[in-house]
């Protein structure tokens, strides 16, 4: 194998598994979204999919999950929903990417290189879907929060939630998940042309043993 195929089967696979600890730590995190008052300078909100916090100045958090998944807003249960399945979803293609790495000795008693190729390949769009499924929800979110920001039919006396560190982080995710299964897609690419010239090397060797033998016949 070329090593530069095998040098970006590396990096995809590296980025791959990085891409995923983001997006689950993206989906644990509860700064989502971030509110403070004036009222209470001392004192800000966090929103998260799982929990809203309270966060105080001097130290102190506290932390409440959600009463009931039916009293959820569907805002949230679409983002638990995709961010699950985000997951999920990287996780299956991680799975499926690793016996196709060169440097793993697996399947190469069924069909060698070609069967290695093909789970990369998988594993690579499978990477791609995870950071589409994973940017859904994080830009979504987003897109709620400057909606309500800008609302002019709010009074400028009420709070508003703004971005959280959770968004730039499920961006982050969602982001270099994409690249990872573009590298690993790209790896295979480059590693294709290399067996054309051995295959064309047995049929000419092949060939001259077949006229040596009708020669001597």
């Amino acid at each position: 194998m070329d090593t530069c195929a095998c040098a970006l089967e590396l990096l995809g696979m590296l980025v791959y598994v990085g891409a995923w600890l983001c997006a689950l730590a993206t989906t644990i995190l509860p700064q989502w979204l971030t509110m403070s008052t004036a009222l209470l300078p001392v004192e800000s909100y966090e929103l998260g999919l799982w929990e809203t916090c309270v966060v105080q100045d001097v130290g102190g958090m506290e932390c409440r999950a959600y009463d009931s998944l039916l009293g959820l807003s569907s805002d949230l249960k679409l983002a638990r929903i995709l961010m699950c399945a985000a997951l999920a979803v990287g996780m299956l293609g991680i799975l499926v990417a690793i016996p196709g790495l060169h440097l793993v000795n697996s399947c190469k008693e069924h069909g060698g290189n070609r069967a290695k190729r093909t789970l990369t390949i998988i594993g690579g769009v499978l990477g791609m879907i995870s950071g589409v499924l994973c940017l859904i929800p994080v830009s979504y979110m987003a897109h709620l929060a400057v909606i309500h920001f800008f609302d002019d039919k709010v009074p400028d006396v009420v709070p508003r939630w703004e971005f959280g560190d959770a968004l730039f982080c499920g961006w982050a995710a969602g982001f270099l998940l994409i690249v990872a299964g573009l590298l690993m897609v790209t790896s295979c690419s480059c590693s294709q042309v290399e067996p054309q010239p051995v295959l064309q090397r047995r049929y000419q060797v092949m060939g001259t043993d077949s006229r040596k033998r009708t020669e001597y016949v």
